[in-house]
């Protein structure tokens, strides 16, 4: 398809004006990026990207990601001359409005041919990262091309991304960076003194710039970025932010406000386009599209007949559960190693699994025993060294997943995913089947002190919707946890272990799990009393999570040779069980019981929801910051012992 440079101008002029249109009809965007970036959209769009219009779900599509999601205009105005999900003029015009499809930040699932949602600037960097490895995992033979800003070179996250990928030499990736040299502030100069050619070089990339408003100069770049092998390519486009603008472009004033009527129609006098119309794309310019996506679909379709007859591995819960080790009560195991005898048993049974650590597999255990690792070149493997590099893990992870096919996990110590938490929120919002594991639980972590041990950790992670958080008992609950989160197709899933050995405990149930809570043990009770009427009433309810189940049987049945009745509840996923119905959720926790004993290693904060009044209910929680000791002793200066719960619960009893 021969398209010059004439019609490339005229097409990006008008998508321009289409751009400006939107921003100032919602009267909210940033008009700026997408005006700047027009001509670099463009030239990849009709000329070098590779995507099926009327099938933007296509694996061997190109990958288009914004990382700088608040150039969506531009993306929208793609979408529609392309004829992509259909999306109308009206739809356009509707843009960053309630229930439309063109949201003021890109949203996978709301607008198809969105790859991954961006917006907090630098995730969609490394995502992109993830995506291009996926490629290169699902051989599709397809590129990832991202654009980027000055936004995004500045946060850190692209940083640790980038590192990780010039190392890995991880090619067809092209980062496309619109160089402005504009930050909402003004100029990148009072912030900003880095030398990118040179950073990017010293990470591994191969290096190209360009006038990113010089159709010759921008083509070539993109040629000679798809031929480069062997690393990743930056391709640093100068270009001038709200291009076109006469008194707005070039500066802070068009990167996140409307142009304005009057601006607008300079805009368009300039360009050549009638000052007193709004939403109006000349027929050549729908042509040109209509051509390239003509083209692009017998490219698809050659693809879909190369590759027919090809099937996705799938797995059922009977195949997961019959490949998971099992343990016998009575030994004892950290959950973190049973983390990794779990992933190493399903490593065969689950070849879409691929991901690592932050450096810390040997400690966290999630090393899949028998599968090589990708190195530097070489993508055969499913194992990762992500290096210590927390956020940019989450997220290449997330990209991973999001290219389908494939479910990308990460881990780390629990502590750090504060780190973690920007990268599992978009996954969330995504509905991304991503998996993080977090192992070094609680204070028990022990003598790396307070800034190694968390607290308020696990109530964090419990605030984010969409997320599903597993604190196994034991390492036959770790193992059914695993089952479950990957047979969870909907939002990412988060598994606490710990660093000590805890006891296996009889009674776990896989059911109970994949409910989130269940009646791990029932004592004091005899079948004539049973019957009789205030049994439950007088029952004292232990509800514990992780390592504090054993603890709270330990205390139950101090209290039970008191003579007194009660139940013990292991709830490993709060999420999980607050979903039940609530005839089920009456069933393990009856309203009648309502002398309760809530047990947990971290914050009190989210627990008062299954507290009926301040009389009857005690809570073992720690509400403040812990120390450097032996776990030890850490537990019984902070409460954690049998005889300390046991006496709370005789408060009540």
């Amino acid at each position: 398809m021969k398209v010059t440079n004439g019609q490339l101008a005229k097409t990006a002029d008008a998508i321009r004006c289409l751009c400006a249109d939107m921003v100032d009809k919602a009267n909210s965007g940033h008009p700026g990026a997408a005006l700047g970036m027009a001509d670099l959209a463009t030239a990849l769009w009709l000329k070098h990207l590779n995507f099926d219009a009327k099938d933007p779900a296509w694996e061997g599509r190109d990958r288009l990601v914004f990382s700088g999601g608040h150039a969506s205009s531009l993306l929208y105005a793609l979408f529609h001359l392309s004829g992509t999900g259909g999306l109308t003029m009206d739809e356009l015009k509707n843009f960053r409005q309630f229930g439309g499809r063109c949201a003021g930040h890109p949203e996978r699932g709301v607008m198809p041919g969105v790859e991954v949602t961006t917006g907090p600037l630098g995730q969609g960097v490394a995502m992109g990262v993830g995506l291009a490895l996926a490629a290169k995992k699902r051989a599709t033979g397809n590129k990832t091309f991202v654009f980027c800003g000055d936004g995004d070179m500045q946060e850190g996250i692209s940083h640790e991304a980038c590192s990780w990928a010039g190392t890995m030499k991880l090619d067809d990736l092209v980062l496309i960076y619109d160089s402005n040299g504009i930050t909402i502030e003004g100029s990148t100069g009072f912030s900003m003194a880095d030398d990118t050619k040179k950073r990017f070089e010293s990470y591994g990339w191969k290096v190209l710039v360009c006038n990113g408003h010089d159709f010759d100069e921008i083509d070539k770049a993109y040629r000679r970025a798809l031929k480069v092998k062997g690393q990743p390519v930056l391709v640093i486009a100068n270009t001038t932010i709200g291009k076109g603008a006469p008194k707005k472009g070039g500066t802070a004033d068009c990167h996140g406000a409307p142009l304005g009527a009057d601006e607008t129609r300079a805009l368009k006098t300039g360009l050549g386009f009638d000052p007193d119309r709004s939403f109006e794309v000349p027929e050549e310019v729908y042509e040109l599209f209509r051509a390239r996506a003509a083209h692009c679909r017998r490219l698809a379709n050659k693809w879909r007949k190369a590759r027919a007859g090809r099937s996705a591995e799938t797995w059922t819960a009977e195949k997961l559960l019959a490949a998971l080790p099992k343990y016998e009560p009575g030994t004892s195991v950290a959950t973190r190693n049973a983390n990794g005898e779990v992933l190493t048993a399903l490593a065969p049974i689950v070849p879409e699994l691929i991901g690592g650590s932050a450096d810390l597999g040997p400690s966290n255990k999630s090393i899949m025993k028998g599968v090589d690792f990708i190195l530097p070149g070489s993508f055969e493997g499913r194992n990762m060294h992500y290096g210590i590099r927390e956020l940019a893990m989450t997220a290449i992870a997330n990209g991973i997943t999001a290219f389908g096919g494939m479910r990308g996990y990460g881990a780390t110590f629990f502590v750090f995913s504060d780190y973690c938490r920007p990268a599992i929120r978009l996954a969330a919002i995504m509905e991304l089947p991503s998996i993080f594991i977090f192992s070094h639980d609680s204070f028990y972590v022990g003598e790396d002190g307070p800034t190694h041990e968390p607290i308020e950790h696990l109530a964090a992670m419990r605030t984010m919707m969409g997320v599903t958080t597993f604190r196994p008992c034991d390492a036959n609950e770790t193992a059914y946890a695993w089952a479950e989160m990957l047979l969870n197709g909907k939002g990412p899933s988060c598994l606490l272990t710990t660093r000590q050995n805890v006891p296996v405990l009889p009674g776990t149930s896989y059911e109970g799990v994949k409910r989130g809570a269940y009646v791990i043990y029932e004592g004091g009770y005899r079948n004539e009393v049973v019957a009789q009427e205030g049994t439950r009433e007088r029952t004292v309810l232990f509800i514990a999570t992780g390592s504090e189940v054993a603890l709270a049987i330990e205390a139950a049945k101090l209290l039970e040779k008191d003579g007194k009745l009660v139940r013990v509840v292991s709830m490993p996923s709060q999420e999980r069980f607050l979903r039940q119905d609530m005839y089920y959720r009456d069933s393990v926790i009856p309203p009648e019981m309502k002398k309760r004993v809530i047990v947990e290693a971290g914050s009190r904060f989210g627990w008062d929801r299954f507290r009926l009044d301040f009389a009857t209910t005690r809570f073992v929680t720690i509400d403040h910051y812990g120390a450097s000791a032996p776990y030890k002793v850490l537990a019984k200066e902070f409460g954690f012992t049998p005889e300390n719960v046991y006496r709370i619960a005789k408060e009540i009893a």
